[in-house]
């Protein structure tokens, strides 16, 4: 039986994963609607860019999420905050003009905030639901299933936005959430809360960071991940820019780049496992940063089949850069360490990729955007040699210690 048939044979597995991919197609739907939204409200790229911004500086409280996932039945924390957050949607109802955009920001807020407890407590349930050596396949299948559904979600949620207003977007999202809680009731898992620490709260928010610091592997990998995120961000609001001064289309066809991303998502992400299990994690995301270096070349292209197929490339380095760092982090922590490692590496992420943001929605009011997406792949490159030349990230998967809580090597 291949990895993947024993994967979806197993019941826990399947509904966590269905429960998971269905819940990202509503937040796709609708997270890009907003900021076309916001852009249709407004006629500011950089007041778009700003809704992304928003969501950033919420999951900067991820300390916290990873104490709680931590510290608390996982499940039953997963099933308060989706109905928590699907309720907190329903405000962007009340949005009618201009005047109310602030709502949006609010509610961006509020989703990444979700985000900073949803995020450990789903990473900290997956080791419980799916076993050890098929989670890179779990990661794959879902990065994979995600991807393909926004092949549909941004075209759905830009086409329901200019033909009906945002109302059957915000409610579609809030559906999905309740499916995300039917599933998590219907699993079979034993989810036991952690032994209390007698720490300092703040010492015990802080292991996770200290984990990924005694591990070399992790440490080099948040490095990287760093600048990845500062990739991104500074690529949120360009891609506005891409759309309007260089292809000169309207701001709906941002649906279409999104999707030509899902196109080459869905072929990277059915060979991630593979190459995961004859390279390793590390080389992994260095070979997805290499395709996004190209990908983010071709963006500055003023041609329409070139900027797709740079969106489809940089679509295609996504499920590879996710796939070899959630894995890697999965295998390499403890489970009762696994929501304040998560929260760790999401909050080092989130900074720069907050300030990357607000400074790429700057940048794009004062400067050719193409000189910004020159930055961007110079960042990438820089960051995927980086992974190819560090001893730790070319070890074979098959060799190293399985969750191991700690690696000295310099």
């Amino acid at each position: 039986m291949t990895a993947m048939r024993k994967l979806l044979a197993n019941r826990n597995a399947r509904l966590y994963i269905a429960g998971q991919i269905l819940s990202t197609f509503g937040d796709s739907a609708l997270w890009l609607a907003l900021g076309i939204w916001i852009k249709m409200l407004t006629g500011s790229a950089s007041a778009a860019g700003l809704s992304f911004f928003m969501f950033a500086l919420g999951t900067l409280a991820g300390p916290v999420g990873g104490v709680l996932a931590d510290r608390m039945r996982r499940r039953p924390l997963l099933i308060a905050t989706n109905l928590a957050t699907a309720a907190f949607v329903l405000l962007l109802l009340l949005v009618q003009d201009r005047g109310q955009v602030w709502l949006i920001y609010v509610v961006m807020f509020g989703y990444g905030l979700s985000a900073s407890v949803l995020g450990p407590a789903q990473t900290g349930l997956l080791q419980t639901v799916v076993p050890e050596e098929l989670l890179g396949d779990a990661n794959s299948a879902m990065q994979t299933a995600e991807w393909g559904l926004r092949l549909v979600t941004p075209l759905l949620g830009a086409a329901l936005l200019a033909a009906f207003g945002a109302t059957p977007v915000i409610i579609g999202d809030v559906v999905t959430f309740l499916v995300a809680v039917t599933t998590l009731l219907a699993l079979r898992v034993r989810d036991e809360p952690s032994t209390p620490s007698e720490q300092h709260w703040l010492a015990e928010a802080a292991a996770g960071a200290r984990h990924i610091r005694d591990t070399a592997a992790l440490r080099q990998l948040t490095m990287v991940g760093t600048l990845i995120m500062i990739v991104f961000g500074l690529s949120e609001t360009t891609v506005f820019a891409v759309v309007s001064q260089g292809l000169h289309r309207p701001d709906a066809f941002l649906g279409v780049l999104i999707s030509a991303q899902g196109v080459g998502a869905v072929a990277a992400g059915l060979t991630a496992a593979a190459l995961m299990r004859r390279l390793s994690e590390g080389i992994l995301v260095a070979l997805g940063l290499a395709c996004a270096t190209v990908g983010f070349l071709l963006l500055a292209a003023s041609s329409t089949p070139a900027v797709l197929v740079g969106a489809a490339l940089i679509g295609s380095s996504l499920p590879w850069i996710t796939v070899g760092i959630m894995t890697l982090f999965q295998r390499r922590t403890p489970p009762e360490l696994m929501g304040r490692t998560d929260a760790a590496l999401n909050l080092v992420l989130s900074i720069p990729q907050t300030v990357a943001i607000a400074t790429g929605a700057a940048l794009i009011a004062v400067m050719d955007y193409r000189i910004v997406l020159l930055v961007i792949a110079s960042l990438a490159a820089l960051s995927s040699i980086y992974l190819l030349t560090r001893p730790e990230q070319r070890r074979s998967v098959d060799t190293e210690p399985a969750r191991a809580t700690a690696d000295i090597t310099p």
